[in-house]
């Protein structure tokens, strides 16, 4: 097949995957073109977050997947991650990122596409700032939770180059669920593939995953 063959093929496979999305009951397709609303989809290192927003967007007929992390990498020179030194830059960039991916997510959401935020929010004070800078637009939160075991394991089997080498598992679990465990859809997915995962994404987040 040449390139622009198999080019034409992947647009018309995509295209009819949005229109499959925009017929199913309760799909996180926009109703109005203008108002879609905002998914955010959290969670521990290695849970799936990037594959699944990536699976999730690709399902919709109108879709944009941000990536907190990419943002991050803007930042060329004096980046400091969320958890180095020194704490307070470090908690001034996460700030940054956070309004950088509202504002991203409210200029592509008034422009009809649903955004498909993907990054860790750890705290309930991080994600009613997400709330509070998307509003009014509504946000829909799923937290993908498969288990630190599961999370470990998977990032062994990561490309080394996307592998995270992270010891916290467990801390990061438990204060997650004290801090975000009423809110949202916390989603095992422990036992499915990613592409089940973003099925289920997409037909159900509209009834499980608002943000109230």
């Amino acid at each position: 097949m040449s390139l622009s063959c198999r080019a034409s093929r992947e647009l018309e496979i995509r295209l009819q995957a949005g229109r499959r999305a925009a017929t199913i009951p309760g799909v996180i397709t926009p109703e109005a073109p203008e108002a879609p609303e905002c998914l955010i989809v959290t969670g521990m290192p290695a849970a799936g977050k990037s594959t699944v927003t990536r699976l999730v967007a690709e399902r919709l007929l109108r879709a944009a997947r941000i990536d907190g992390d990419d943002l991050n990498l803007m930042i060329l020179s004096g980046r400091v991650w969320a958890l180095g030194e020194p704490a307070d830059e470090a908690a001034r960039q996460v700030e940054l990122c956070n309004r950088n991916l509202c504002t991203l997510a409210n200029n592509f959401a008034d422009a009809g596409f649903t955004p498909v935020i993907d990054w860790i929010i750890p705290t309930r004070q991080q994600l009613d700032f997400f709330v509070t800078l998307l509003a009014p637009r509504p946000v829909l939160f799923v937290v993908l939770a498969p288990g630190s075991e599961v999370c470990r394991y998977r990032n062994t089997i990561r490309d080394p180059i996307s592998r995270f080498d992270f010891d916290g598992y467990e801390a990061l679990d438990a204060d997650m669920k004290r801090e975000l465990g009423d809110v949202g859809w916390w989603f095992d997915t422990s036992a499915l593939t990613p592409d089940q995962t973003a099925e289920q994404i997409v037909r159900e987040a509209r009834h499980r995953a608002l943000v109230k």
